[in-house]
């Protein structure tokens, strides 16, 4: 028996046979040529197929992790018509008169490194994108096949690294698990596979991957990071109890459904759901969330060739208002900037695109896209129980602003005799330290705080959270955080509003205690993580030091 430690992604047992994941080489040479409208026809073939490959995993993705997770894809996918990436290899095939293999992996290698040099943790991160949506194109363009692993009927697949598409593309009811020797645990792919709840670990190292081989059988502790390849008959058994105490405890949790979100000594929190679209309602309803904390509505911008249209967002608003029968719904108004883009928003490339024009700088800036917006969430208001939040809020000005625009637009709406709900009750994100800092002037100007805690652990410690380099240095459980949120609360409370948490962390039950006793009044969570927040929750006596 081997026994190799790496990093928990999701926490799990899986016990089955090892297939290694074997990612097809991507070899180019170069052959001069001729017909440069031939193999300028080729890429453009080779293109649209990625294009309609790229919209395949996205429909996967959508279906299995929610809107929110699949836009990375959606990013793919806009980085794959990239005006530059695309005039560099025409001219490439152009100039040099070489095929058009050569001309995209001199493209890729090229953009790649423009990427890796940057300052930004983000734009390096894009970096790898760039490679595989390249490595994507040649293989069409060699009519190769796809990646995948050994067809066996259930499998731990193991890798150097899987990229987001990959991850996806894999079968869930084939994969038991997944082992990488490289990754974060930041990462889009490592988020994917928590949302998928596929038993996962990752940065094990280069040695796991030379010493492994097909069929081998393998235990992948995922609660430890532990995979013990060959394991004898003793460890195998104590592995399987493990595994069989695990599917208990879900099987328990399915209890839950139906019972309060209450501790011992009689506190309640609400516990609600994040969704990315109106086709994730069904996963809340399933989960029994008592709500939906956060509404992402940037997807309907993201989804579109063009603005969408007062009628169409008043149609998305008025469904998911009204499939959830009563039950809060908070929407968040567009988030719209840094690695969401849309193209015909036409918005200028940043150096520091996280900090830069995005979410509500937009709004404020472009009026008739807010108030279009507003219209209909205020028209949908009367289907059902409706909260708007705002996001990347930095100042008394910016909501002051926002209010008035919201009085102008209600008062419109009256003048046009078109009804609306007036118990809307209106809120901000904190997400960035400023919000945070000054929680105590922000929140007598509104009903409630929604603490984005993803961006509030980037901005707070200055760490790219995507960024592999900087892990050790992410620490999310930062007093620093906590004191912000904290102050937050306290401010919140001191004011007559309610604060939540809408983050990561929010499903992070080793903090459910302290979040409580901080007076957090709601988290949401991914609905699959609304049972396990809730047996935490029950299990808590805030009574006891």
């Amino acid at each position: 028996m081997k026994q190799y430690q790496g990093k928990s992604v999701y926490g799990a047992v899986a016990i089955g046979k090892i297939s290694v994941f074997r990612r097809q080489e991507v070899s180019v040479k170069r052959v001069h040529t001729e017909d440069s409208p031939g193999e300028i026809k080729r890429v453009e073939q080779a293109e649209a197929r990625a294009a309609q490959q790229l919209q395949e995993i996205y429909d996967k993705a959508l279906r299995e992790v929610g809107e929110t997770n699949a836009q990375i894809f959606a990013i793919h996918q806009m980085m794959l018509e990239d005006e530059d990436y695309n005039d560099s290899i025409r001219n490439i095939i152009e100039t040099q008169k070489v095929n058009a293999e050569y001309a995209v992996a001199v493209t890729s290698d090229n953009f790649a490194e423009m990427f890796r040099s940057m300052d930004d943790a983000y734009m390096q991160a894009r970096s790898a994108d760039i490679k595989d949506i390249s490595n994507r194109i040649i293989r069409n363009l060699e009519a190769g096949e796809a990646d995948g692993a050994a067809e066996n009927d259930q499998m731990i697949v193991c890798a150097d690294d899987l990229a987001p598409s990959e991850t996806v593309s894999l079968d869930k009811d084939k994969v038991l698990a997944f082992v990488t020797a490289h990754g974060s645990s930041n990462s889009h792919t490592a988020i994917l596979a928590r949302n998928m709840n596929i038993p996962a670990i990752i940065g094990v190292g280069d040695a796991f991957l030379s010493e492994i081989r097909d069929g081998q059988t393998a235990a992948v502790d995922g609660f430890t990071g532990t995979i013990l390849v060959d394991p004898d008959p003793e460890t195998l058994a104590q592995m399987e109890h493990k595994q069989q105490q695990d599917l208990e405890q879900k099987k328990l949790l399915l209890d839950l459904k139906g019972k309060p979100n209450v501790t011992k000594d009689g506190t309640k929190v609400n516990i609600f759901a994040n969704i990315g679209g109106v086709d994730n309602i069904g996963a809340v309803l399933l989960n029994d969330a008592g709500g939906i904390g956060l509404f992402r509505s940037e997807f309907l911008y993201l989804e579109n060739q063009d603005y969408p249209t007062e009628e169409q967002q008043f149609a998305a608003y008025r469904k998911v208002l009204e499939s959830m029968a009563g039950k809060k719904v908070i929407i968040r108004t567009m988030d719209i900037g840094a690695d969401k883009q849309a193209d015909y928003f036409q918005l200028d490339k940043e150096e520091n695109p996280a900090l830069g024009y995005r979410a509500i700088r937009i709004c404020l800036t472009r009026p008739e896209i807010f108030r279009t917006q507003l219209r209909a969430l205020y028209r949908a208001s009367v289907y059902g129980n409706l909260g708007i939040m705002f996001p990347m809020i930095t100042s008394v000005s910016e909501v002051q602003e926002i209010l008035g625009i919201c009085q102008s637009v209600r008062e419109e709406l009256q003048a046009e005799g078109i009804v609306y709900a007036d118990n809307v009750e209106l809120g901000i994100m904190i997400e960035t330290p400023a919000a945070a800092v000054i929680s105590d002037l922000l929140a007598p100007l509104v009903d409630f705080f929604s603490v984005g805690t993803n961006d509030l652990t980037q901005y707070t410690l200055a760490c790219d959270r995507q960024n592999p380099n900087l892990e050790r240095f992410c620490d999310t459980h930062h007093e620093a955080i906590l004191r912000l949120i904290a102050m937050a609360a306290k401010n919140a409370h001191a004011n007559g509003a309610w604060i939540g948490i809408c983050g990561e962390l929010a499903a992070d039950t080793s903090l459910t205690e302290d979040f409580l006793r901080m007076g957090i009044d709601e988290l949401s969570v991914s609905p699959g993580f609304v049972l396990k927040v809730r047996d935490a929750v029950r299990k808590l006596d805030l009574s006891k030091a």
